[in-house]
């Protein structure tokens, strides 16, 4: 097959959006195309090959798969080698029992699956996950396997009907897709029946240029590359996908393969020393990139543009060393027997699967840390054993995600965002001479007359609604405590979570419907007002508790002996400023209600601690662990007995 420099500065097109995009620069939202790209690249060049070797009569399927276990095999075991220091460093237990597991499907190129299983590619979380990106790799790879028999198996049809089959299962993947982005778009991002017609388009692509030869048009060269570029900048994680919306970055890829020939505008781009340089060696670069962003996230909150620039220089550094020092050794069997290479491999892919099995079985080497402590950090009240809310809470729309409580007839409410849901476990469980029931969704404060969208896009009006609804019916409830965030109209968040997410309160929406000019502090603390008012009419005994700390760093790394797992009382109060000075003036005006301050449970002689005998008192950095919410609702108990409540 004859060598096309544009072609390796395509896979520079492809690879360098990916990196950015996971790097977090907003402008490059659709980076994630790029690996759309590599499939359709893949499916043409593989293509090529094949059509090639099998009319020349020289095709053997042993050959073809040990080119392609030279290809990807080296670098990326290699690669995973290398993440397994660092993971063992860096990770807590659960982290490290799911990357064993990545490193196994990894192996045995099952990746898509396990990745499918565990949640979807836009996730936060899986920003932290070093073996993330090997999902596309996977599919490449079932496709490896597969088309070749496939191909053979129809040869004896013609090329002409061949191509027409391929066309008719490549239109049937992408209608596949096209329902799966609407009904089941985890599973149709990750698995390659809904991702073949990318590959297949690459395929086509193969048959037109093998049989015809690529063409020289600049109109339908720039046309596609234009395609591919406005991916990149105006798709984002909204955007589903795959669907008929990747046609655009599919078709502008196979329009440049087929139409920019070196004598178009678009060839001579790509031809360029850079883009070719880059192409060279963007696989080892989109191996290396994930595994070094992840980790970096693990090791710290505070992240910035110019080190993520620093990151992904050392990403393309690391890219060349492994695709001149790895990659090509490997490719040449001259260099490398075809004995030797299986030997290496062989040793290599043994050893990330003993490691991966050792990790997974003993959930991540539990046992070589503070089991206890990394036990605290996960939270499940499912087992917990509560009643679950009536149906025209949980059930009719808008759903609540908080509804259950300790009885089915309950004199007592935990009313709030997820604030209140970390601490309903203890407080039901200390003050059990009342009959529990939480109620509530994240992101969403007990506050009534104000129209409020939470900064992540949940719609609050109408779930508050309901619930003040609800609460006005009820004639059995005594008690009412509300728990929420404090940092709802703030300027930004400082919770190590929110931080990372790069969420920012002022994403929120927080109008008074009354009186839409007054600011985000004075709606949000009316609304509370009323709120109060509301619980006062009804003759509802009313508790605010005040905000817990929210901590600037991750409680994995102060249990992991990164960083400290203590911080000082002032910062807490200067951040909480604006919130107690508040409730302060509310207490004023309604001495029927009380508030409940926290500050002492976790401040000691101005010294605060989220660690407490052998416990970790948080399970991220604003919510607490079962422990710290048992520990928490026993002080709640006590200060509420001193009330004479």
């Amino acid at each position: 097959m004859k060598y096309r420099a544009e072609i390796d500065g395509l896979r520079a097109l492809a690879v360098i959006p990916v990196i950015l995009f996971h790097a977090g620069f907003e402008q490059f939202s659709g980076g994630f195309v790029g690996v759309d790209i590599f499939f359709v690249i893949s499916g043409y060049l593989i293509t090529t090959l094949l059509i090639e070797d099998i009319e020349n009569q020289r095709f053997s399927l042993f050959d073809f798969y040990e080119r392609r276990a030279r290809r990807i095999l080296p670098a990326l075991l290699l690669v995973m080698l290398c993440c397994i220091p660092f993971a063992w460093a860096w990770l807590p237990p659960q982290a490290m029992k799911d990357f064993s597991q990545s490193l196994l499907a990894t192996s045995s190129f099952s990746s898509n699956i396990l990745f499918w299983l565990k949640s979807g590619y836009f996730d936060s979380a899986n920003e932290l996950k070093p073996l993330l990106h090997t999902w596309s790799l996977a599919v490449e790879e079932q496709y490896y396997v597969l088309f070749p028999l496939f191909l053979l198996s129809l040869w004896r049809f013609g090329k002409a009907r061949l191509f027409w089959i391929i066309a008719a299962l490549a239109v049937l993947s992408l209608l596949l897709s096209e329902w799966g982005s609407r009904h089941s778009p985890t599973a149709n991002f990750y698995l390659t029946p809904t991702r073949v017609w990318e590959l297949f388009a690459g395929a086509l692509t193969a048959f037109i240029v093998q049989g015809n030869g690529s063409k020289s048009n600049n109109a339908l060269a720039l046309s596609g590359l234009a395609a591919v570029v406005v991916s990149i900048f105006t798709f984002d994680e909204n955007t589903p996908f795959p669907s008929l919306y990747a046609l655009a970055p599919i078709l502008g890829t196979a329009l440049i393969l087929i139409y920019a020939n070196k004598d178009t505008y678009v060839a001579k781009l790509l031809s360029t020393r850079v883009f070719v340089g880059l192409g060279l060696v963007s696989y080892s670069a989109y191996l290396w990139h994930q595994p070094i962003l992840a980790f970096y996230r693990h090791a710290t909150v505070e992240q910035n543009t110019v080190t993520y620039i620093v990151l992904i220089c050392v990403t393309i550094i690391l890219a060349y060393l492994s695709w001149r020092y790895v990659e090509q050794p490997f490719r040449s069997r001259t260099r490398i027997n075809r004995s030797r290479f299986f030997w290496l491999t062989s040793v290599a892919i043994i050893s990330v699967c003993t490691f991966g099995i050792m990790g997974n079985a003993s959930d991540g080497f539990a046992k070589k840390r503070n089991k206890t402590l990394f036990k605290d950090l996960a939270y499940n009240s499912s087992r917990l054993g509560y009643i679950k809310c009536p149906e025209a809470l949980s059930k009719t729309t808008p759903t609540l995600d908080y509804c259950h409580g300790t009885s089915d007839k309950p004199n007592a409410l935990l009313v709030g965002d997820s604030h209140a849901d970390d601490k309903f476990y203890g407080i039901a469980k200390a003050l059990n001479q009342y009959q529990w029931r939480l109620i509530g969704n994240p992101a969403c404060p007990p506050i009534m007359g104000v129209n409020f969208e939470a900064a992540n896009g949940i719609a609050c009006t109408a779930r508050l609604k309901k619930i003040f609804t609800f609460l006005e019916n009820q004639k059995s409830i005594e008690l009412v405590v509300l728990s929420f965030s404090h940092a709802y109209p703030l300027d930004s968040f400082v919770a190590a979570d929110h931080v990372q997410s790069k969420h920012s309160p002022l994403d929120a929406v927080i109008e008074d419907i009354d009186d839409p000019l007054l600011s985000r502090v004075d709606t949000f603390y009316a609304g509370l007002e009323r709120t109060l008012k509301f619980l006062q009419k009804l003759n509802i005994k009313t508790i605010i508790t005040i905000d817990t700390p929210e901590l600037t760093f991750f409680p994995v790394d102060c249990i992991t002996g990164r960083i400290s797992c203590h911080f000082l009382e002032n910062d807490v109060l200067t951040r909480q400023i604006i919130h107690r000075g508040q409730l302060e003036k509310l207490a004023t005006r309604h001495t029927n209600i009380r508030i409940y301050d926290p500050i002492d449970l976790f401040c000691k002689n101005k010294q605060c601690s989220i660690l407490r005998d052998g416990h970790t008192l948080y399970r991220d950095s604003d919510h607490l662990s079962l422990y710290g919410s048992e520990y928490y609702g026993i002080d709640f108990a006590f200060w509420f007995d001193q009330q004479g409540q």
